[in-house]
């Protein structure tokens, strides 16, 4: 099933996440399953629970956009371990689109969380893998990429979607 995007100003957003306690249920995979489908779908590289509607510790990555199932990552109540180097790259949000901002971030990530099955694992990525875990972590935790840029860029990005909200081409 695909579900919508759930769009910048809404609560669950900006809300920390509820880490997850059951695993390896029928739900849990449906969930998982359902969050790729709509990535795919929202031309995405990453998707958080939050970002459906779902105030959950669950985030999906596929920095393939589906055209390699073994880079399919799912990670679960994850949580960013070491940071290495620095990378400044332009940074958009299925969230928040049509805004691209330029964002400072780690070159090199190194992450913990548990699959779905609740084993836990590290990974490290590097380049747009770092960027995505560190971009659907943030997610989890209530943060939004224009955290990360200037609070003027951040102003005028909210006035524009003010504007938006207000002409309703903003839902």
């Amino acid at each position: 099933m695909i579900y919508p995007i759930v769009k910048y100003g809404q609560p669950v957003l900006e809300e920390n996440a509820e880490a997850v306690s059951e695993f390896d249920t029928p739900e849990l995979h449906k969930l998982i399953e359902d969050m790729f489908e709509s990535m795919y779908a929202a031309r995405g590289v990453g998707l958080a629970a939050p970002q459906i509607g779902v105030g959950k510790k669950i985030a999906v990555i596929d920095v393939s956009t589906g055209e390699d199932p073994a880079q399919k990552i799912v990670l679960i109540n994850p949580e960013i371990v070491s940071r290495e180097g620095s990378q400044t790259g332009e940074e958009g949000c299925l969230s928040i689109p049509t805004f691209r901002e330029p964002v400072t971030r780690a070159m090199k990530v190194t992450v913990r969380a548990k699959d779905a099955k609740g084993t836990e694992f590290e990974m490290t990525g590097e380049d747009l893998l770092a960027r995505a875990f560190q971009h659907e972590t943030d997610h989890l935790n209530g943060r939004l990429y224009i955290s990360h840029i200037s609070p003027l860029k951040r102003d005028l990005i909210r006035r524009r979607i003010r504007k938006l909200q207000k002409a309703g081409e903003w839902q």
